[in-house]
């Protein structure tokens, strides 16, 4: 059976300019621990320099009540408020031959539309649709904005 790249999409309205929510997810991504220390434990720069393009970060998450790990290189284009996480490791490779998170960040007159997208190639036909990772995306991408609602407007951490 020939594998072929299957998508997830879901865009979610935040409050935040896209500026700023970009600016937590590329440069200070190691602060999503502190904001939602119930899906993510930990991420370390394993390779290059935080908020730098093709930079290597390490997740430690939880999923689905799972202690998980991925390996993932960043791609950047800050231009254009887009991010790429291609998963070079990790548990996700178990049912994936690969794995990528895109983000696009839409600037709207209020707020900003996060465009996500899941790109994954399954290892067996069986293997779920990752519609929980979709939602812990979603459900992250909420709680980065009500973390930037609530700090003054000089900070983003």
């Amino acid at each position: 059976m020939e594998s072929k790249v299957e998508k997830l999409e879901a865009d979610v309205h935040i409050k935040a300019p896209a500026k700023k929510f970009y600016d937590v997810l590329s440069s200070r991504t190691h602060h999503l621990a502190n904001v939602c220390p119930d899906k993510v434990h930990a991420i370390d720069l394993h390779e290059g320099e935080w908020g730098s393009h093709g930079s290597i970060i390490i997740w430690n998450y939880v999923h689905d009540g799972k202690k998980c790990v991925a390996k993932e290189m960043v791609e950047m284009d800050k231009e254009n408020y887009k991010m790429t996480f291609n998963v070079l490791e990790g548990d996700l490779l178990e049912d994936y031959k690969s794995f990528r998170f895109l983000m696009e960040l839409l600037p709207q007159e209020e707020g900003t539309i996060v465009h996500w997208t899941l790109e994954y190639e399954k290892r067996k036909g069986h293997s779920p649709d990752p519609h929980t990772l979709l939602q812990f995306d979603i459900d992250m991408t909420k709680q980065v904005d009500d973390h930037l609602a609530a700090q003054p407007d000089n900070t983003t951490n």
